[in-house]
């Protein structure tokens, strides 16, 4: 007999789970609250590692269509002092497959693929325990049994205060995002600064990211410690407001830094949540967590790593395994925690360096993940 499995969040650790069992004709479904995928924006490009990502859609079936898709050049690095020095500038090889660039859309897109997502339908509660199996509560005011729910719903999870009370606290670093369309054409100097890939630029406490995504599209993030409340006097649907106010935070860089700020069309704030490096629950019959529901870390190029190999992972053993769906949710959480909690310090120890009062912690940082 199949079991009644609900996952609930279509980002790419909820998909790649779907799409797994979908592979092994293992009935799934799934959960979304947005209208439909393109209701919001997708996001910026991900770097998915060999030994994660790219893991994971290889367990889906899906690794040739995402090399296609897929940027190798956006695997490359420029970092550059506050002055506008070139402080180091590496390029992949042609060959190099380690972390491969792919928009978010496009990677959406590809997961998607022939899965039927439920769109609209926002979880407000799961109840384990029930006597026919895990209850599930939407927006609507509908109910809905099933065996397993999987929470992928990410740092703000519905899913998860079924299995813990924990709730994601601010690491006292923010980001402001920006973005440039069209870069190539429109800011020919911007494109070449910034290059096929990524640019950094380090200061006290504050750093600037730009990051080329494709199509001309380039996502700018300036990252930097402040109180949560910093924007308190500051309208942040004002974009020329807050404009001024990032320009006087990184006041005194580098006149062609600061067009990446100045070129820049809306802004968005995002301050940095994490989840306590070690979270773990105590086993809940019938619900499970994955990626940022279960362990929200710094957004530096792991987090959805994790949460589509996990969700891979989580679904091969159901869908291969034995038949004791609990027995394969326990395996699954232990294995979990133990590689969550190695990365979880990692990715919290680089954004010290990479956000620090020492700029040459950001740049030692970068030597160690990517010698030049």
């Amino acid at each position: 007999m199949r079991h009644r499995i609900a996952v609930v969040g279509s980002g790419p650790g909820g998909l790649t789970f779907a799409r797994v069992l979908h592979r092994h004709d293992y009935p799934v479904t799934i959960l979304e609250r947005d209208p439909a995928p393109d209701a919001r924006p997708p996001g910026g490009t991900l770097d998915l590692h060999q030994g994660l990502g790219q893991l994971a859609l290889d367990k889906a079936g899906l690794l040739a269509e995402f090399q296609a898709l897929s940027r190798p050049e956006g695997q490359a690095m420029r970092i550059l002092d506050t002055a506008g020095t070139v402080l180091r500038d590496w390029q992949p090889r042609p060959d190099e497959q380690a972390n491969p660039e792919i928009d978010r859309g496009q990677l959406r897109d590809l997961l998607l693929g022939p899965l039927d997502v439920q769109w609209g339908r926002g979880v407000t509660e799961v109840v384990p325990g029930t006597q026919d199996g895990v209850l599930v509560h939407f927006a609507d005011g509908r109910q809905e049994t099933f065996d397993l729910v999987v929470g992928a719903d990410g740092a703000w999870s519905r899913v998860r205060p079924a299995v813990s009370p924990v709730t994601p606290h601010y690491t006292g670093i923010t980001v402001v995002e920006t973005s440039l369309d069209d870069v190539d054409t429109r800011h020919p100097d911007l494109a070449r600064l910034i290059g096929d890939g990524s640019v950094a630029v380090y200061g006290v406490n504050r750093t600037l990211v730009a990051q080329r995504n494709s199509g001309g599209h380039v996502k700018v993030y300036a990252r930097f410690r402040a109180p949560l409340d910093w924007h308190a006097n500051l309208d942040l649907a004002d974009a020329e407001a807050v404009r001024s106010s990032l320009l006087a935070l990184f006041g005194g860089w580098a006149a062609p830094v600061l067009d990446l700020l100045h070129h820049g069309t809306a802004f968005v704030h995002r301050p940095l949540y994490v989840l306590p490096v070690a979270h773990t629950w105590t086993h809940v019959f019938g619900v499970t967590l994955l990626g940022d529901a279960a362990h929200l870390m710094p957004p530096l190029g792991v987090g959805a790593n994790l949460a589509m190999l996990e969700g891979a992972e989580l679904a091969e053993t159901i869908a291969t395994g034995p038949g004791d769906l609990d027995k394969a949710v326990r395996a699954f959480e232990e294995q979990m925690w133990a590689r969550a909690g190695r990365w979880a310090k990692i990715t919290m120890a680089g954004l010290e360096r990479l956000v620090s009062p020492d700029p040459a912690e950001a740049v030692a940082h970068f030597d160690q993940v990517q010698p030049s």
